[in-house]
């Protein structure tokens, strides 16, 4: 197979249509942090999770049923394995972490490295090769995220397969992106895929929220509002730019723009709850908007 730099693969587009999506993307990325800090205030974060995917999943079902292709059995079973892969070892990965005390600052900087990791796959499985120009970009981009996530980085007495989960969760999602990425001839649209993914990930999180205690969420205006932004932003903005985003430019073109979430997330915790800003997160965001910049641009 022919390796050309990844901005030379990309189908033409509008020049407006990739910043626009991929400020969609990071926007709706980014806000997860939301619904987790409304909702696992009142409840676990399996529970969470349950409810995130069943009532996504849920909310999907009737248009996946009656609007595009029949479903088929070898359609739902590809993603179901990609549902796996994508929601529940990933979500689910990053969310044991935690419970086993894995600092939240070092589980949301391994998170962040997934651009690097789906760039370093997206050559050896697409035939997607990186200019150096390009190379350089990820490397201020990831420089970038580390001056932003300094501040809450330390390292706790978790046990060391705690540490190797969450960066087995990150590498999972990357694998998935860039399998997701190469059956060109096979997607089936956005909404029915999601659908499958939410409703398989929704099986497996209540399993393992049954094992923690009772299925029922609490019934309190915290955990609604944890849950109309998970699935509304979190889960039907965030996933479905992204998968679309994955169909139309370049993998690791698409996955750059995931650097952006650390300072943006800040952004988040400062309008929604007063959380002090930081000279370093400007910092960090202007030097990762420069590495996404030259990652992404033609």
């Amino acid at each position: 197979m022919t390796h050309q730099p990844i901005s030379l693969s990309a189908p033409r587009h509008h020049r407006l249509l990739w910043p626009m999506m991929a400020t969609l993307l990071v926007v709706g990325w980014s806000s997860g942090f939301v619904g987790i800090r409304y909702a696992s205030e009142e409840a676990g974060v399996m529970l969470v999770l349950f409810w995130r995917t069943l009532l996504s999943g849920v909310i999907l079902l009737p248009f996946a049923l009656t609007i595009g292709p029949l479903l088929r059995m070898r359609g739902i079973a590809e993603q179901m394995l990609f549902g796996v892969m994508s929601v529940f070892l990933y979500l689910g990965g990053f969310a044991l972490a935690i419970e086993q005390r894995v600092p939240t600052g070092l589980v949301a900087l391994i998170s962040d490295l997934l651009p690097l990791a789906i760039a370093a796959l997206s050559q050896p499985v697409l035939g997607e090769r990186l200019s150096a120009r390009q190379w350089f970009g990820t490397a201020i981009a990831v420089f970038g995220v580390l001056i932003v996530s300094f501040d809450s980085l330390s390292f706790g007495a978790a046990p060391l397969w705690a540490y190797g989960l969450t960066v087995g969760s990150m590498l999972v999602f990357a694998l998935a992106s860039v399998l997701h990425k190469r059956r060109r001839t096979q997607h089936m649209p956005v909404h029915q895929s999601l659908c499958i993914h939410t409703l398989t990930g929704s099986v497996l999180f209540g399993l393992c929220a049954m094992m923690q205690g009772d299925l029922a969420p609490p019934l309190t205006r915290a955990f609604a509002v944890g849950m109309v932004w998970l699935v509304l932003i979190a889960t039907f903005a965030a996933y479905s730019i992204y998968y679309t985003s994955l169909r139309l430019f370049p993998v690791a073109q698409v996955s750059a723009a995931i650097y952006l979430s650390p300072p943006v997330t800040m952004l988040w915790a400062w309008a929604l709850f007063s959380e002090p800003l930081t000279a370093a997160t400007f910092i960090g965001l202007t030097a990762t908007l420069v590495g996404v910049w030259m990652t992404s641009r033609s």
